[in-house]
């Protein structure tokens, strides 16, 4: 499944706090798993540059793939490129785990950072690094694509400008989608020459051309090498929006499709997969509300909604399935779906009985399946991962793993076919973490840390796998959580942007 790229995810946290309780209904039994936190490279943090469709950050070997700190202060901090990852102190590098063996996958030359951000079903990585050159227009260090390949990194350069970075990942085929700088002049790209979309394979980076207008952003890229994004048609300032008239595209046999939107002048297509069907967002006619869009052979069709002007797509299966979040009336609470041939399902939140209207639930991944993970919240009072399973409650995962830790699980981002789960918790201090679980169940056997009696000894106890309520313990004070939250969990999906605006809210 071929999904999208974001620029910056950021450090995240929701913690929970006392009086906040998750609800859950009588249901079969959960197997539970072992946990896995990914270590550091000698800094405080791991973490994940991008969620859920944005990334794909685990294989269907359970090879992992993230970023990590170092030990080694970073000179350039606070002005480093958030192409990479967010601005930190330290030196961060992508990392990859493997049979229980991290490996620091390195940087280009100098004392830079790089993130990645994609792994095919083959092992090949895709992400950015820094450079040791600053770029004259926006004054941080340059980033450039790269490919980690066979225990090398491999600069995939540039189309003649400063910059270039992967949104869209790697194929099985070793095809690179992303997008780069040229050296023409362009006030409306935010990098001060035009931004274009690439397709890079044996050593050659190819620019994809245009739908009208300066600039395109390549999101995703299948195993048949059809390329999508957006693009600007024109470049004219849309008075309502602020930025330029821009629509999906497909790209394939050389050839830029306009793929239309839903009436209003942004749409873009971030998702696609190896059936050739395509999701996405689009606003509607008037650009005050934004809708998901599944297109196929053709047709494209709004995803409808919950009733709130904001529905926001991270995720498309092999099945056709599109995930993602959506508002409510009155545009507060919002809560991860499901759509599927036309029915949109709202698979619920974990903080039913949360005392603040700023409720919510977010599906960032879902396998073949249709086991979907997400992240769950209360206001900046309380968070957790979840799973959910076809016809059945929303599940915390912090209730289902072993051994106990004190590592809060708060965002699951990927769930492989082989139904493991990787995503970024937090530790009581706000460092966060990446994750890996491992489920101990009879596809899984021999797993050493499991303990393949719980699931059979919960089912017996309570009729389900969990008690019908449980609650999380606070691990971060209020301000804390509020600061963390506000840095990027509520805020609209960070690959879906104008050239030159954010569409409105």
């Amino acid at each position: 499944m071929k999904k999208t790229r974001t620029i910056s995810f950021g450090a995240i946290a929701l913690l929970s706090a006392p009086g906040v309780s998750t609800q859950l209904a009588a249901q079969t039994a959960h197997h539970h798993y072992k946990l896995i936190e990914i270590p550091t490279l000698g800094g405080p943090q791991s973490f994940v540059n991008g969620g859920g469709g944005l990334t794909q950050i685990l294989d269907n070997q359970g090879t992992f793939t993230g970023c990590a700190d170092t030990s080694i202060p970073d000179l350039n901090f606070p002005n480093s490129n958030p192409q990479a990852a967010p601005p930190d102190p330290l030196i961060y590098h992508a990392i990859q785990w493997k049979n229980d063996v991290l490996t620091d996958l390195g940087a280009l030359p100098g004392a830079s950072s790089s993130c990645s951000f994609w792994i095919s079903e083959n092992g090949l990585i895709a992400g950015v690094s820094e450079t040791n050159v600053i770029d004259p227009f926006l004054g941080w260090p340059a980033a450039r694509a790269v490919l980690w390949k066979e225990g090398k990194i491999i600069d995939l350069g540039t189309l003649g400008g400063n910059e270039s970075f992967v949104v869209g990942g790697v194929n099985d085929r070793g095809q690179v989608v992303g997008s780069a700088t040229n050296a023409i002049p362009d006030p409306f790209s935010g990098y001060g020459t035009q931004l274009r979309g690439f397709l890079w394979q044996k050593g050659v980076m190819q620019d994809l051309g245009t739908l009208g207008g300066p600039d395109v952003l390549t999101t995703a890229v299948n195993n048949r090498g059809q390329i999508v994004g957006y693009g600007s048609t024109n470049s004219i300032l849309n008075p309502i929006t602020g930025g330029l008239t821009t629509d999906p595209f497909l790209w394939e046999d050389g050839k830029m499709i306009d793929l239309g939107t839903l009436g209003g002048t942004f749409g873009g297509a971030g998702l696609i997969n190896n059936q050739g069907q395509i999701a996405g967002q689009s606003n509607l006619a008037g650009d005050l509300v934004t809708r998901g869009f599944f297109w196929d052979r053709g047709v494209l069709t709004d995803l409808g909604s919950f009733g709130g002007d904001v529905v926001e797509v991270f995720w498309l299966n092999e099945l056709g399935e599109v995930f993602g979040t959506a508002e409510y009336p009155g545009n507060v609470t919002r809560h991860a779906f499901r759509w599927k041939k036309g029915d949109m399902t709202d698979l619920g939140t974990l903080y039913a009985e949360c005392s603040s209207d700023v409720t919510g639930s977010t599906a960032y991944g879902a396998n073949s399946k249709s086991q979907v993970v997400g992240s769950s919240w209360c206001d900046d009072l309380a968070a957790a991962a979840f799973l959910w399973e076809d016809g059945e409650p929303m599940v915390d995962l912090n209730a289902l793993i072993t051994p106990a830790s004190n590592i809060q699980l708060v965002f699951g981002l990927t769930i492989n076919d082989g139904e493991e789960i990787a995503g970024v918790g937090f530790l009581p201090n706000g460092d966060s973490r990446d994750f890996v679980l491992i489920p101990c169940d009879d596809n899984h056997p021999g797993v050493e840390g499991c303990d393949y009696s719980l699931v059979e000894e919960s089912a017996t106890a309570t009729g389900s796998a969990m008690p019908t309520t449980t609650t999380v313990k606070p691990k971060l004070p209020p301000d804390a959580i509020r600061q963390l939250m506000q840095a990027g969990a509520r805020r609209p999906n960070p690959w879906y942007r104008g050239f030159g605006a954010q569409p409105p809210k």
